[in-house]
């Protein structure tokens, strides 16, 4: 199974574009194992649009042309369920095991994203209530891919 997170805007070089490369790296590794072919991250430009509806609808579009027919989507999101790590890599497990070709993970810009969009998600996932920077969601959403990997691995990073 391929994974694939879309998200609007760009990491610049800095500590996050590296913690990033960090834990995809490492994900990438562990999940080679398990049946995961790669993890791969697309940037959308973020919309110029003045209007925040213009925006939102213009950011959608390219996030859905990016994802790849029969991908479940899961969005980020902070209404929606707040999984453990374990829950997590449950999901990632039944997925492959069910021989999904790809999980397709949307991180959407300032905005959200437009409700024709929200409404293709199989899951909408919270890191919390509390408001994140798309920079963070994306270190974080890496780092639980990578940890998710590591339970299903049986590896020792994952201490609960």
């Amino acid at each position: 199974m391929r994974i694939l997170i879309i998200a609007v805007g760009r990491l610049k070089q800095g500590p996050e574009r590296e913690l990033a490369a960090a834990y995809r790296k490492r994900a990438e590794a562990v999940g080679r194992s398990l049946g995961f072919r790669e993890i791969e991250v697309v940037e959308i430009r973020e919309s110029r649009a003045h209007e925040a509806e213009r925006r939102r609808v213009e950011e959608s579009i390219a996030i859905a042309n990016a994802i790849p027919e029969k991908a479940i989507v899961v969005i980020l999101d902070d209404h929606g369920d707040n999984l453990d790590s374990a829950a997590l890599a449950a999901t990632l497990r039944r997925w492959r095991e069910e021989d999904r070709s790809t999980a397709c993970f949307v991180i959407g810009g300032a905005d959200g994203l437009a409700q024709a969009l929200r409404d293709r998600a199989k899951l909408k996932l919270a890191f919390g209530t509390a408001t994140w920077p798309h920079q963070l969601v994306r270190i974080m959403l890496l780092e639980q891919i990578y940890r998710a990997g590591t339970i299903l691995a049986g590896h020792p990073y994952h201490r609960a």
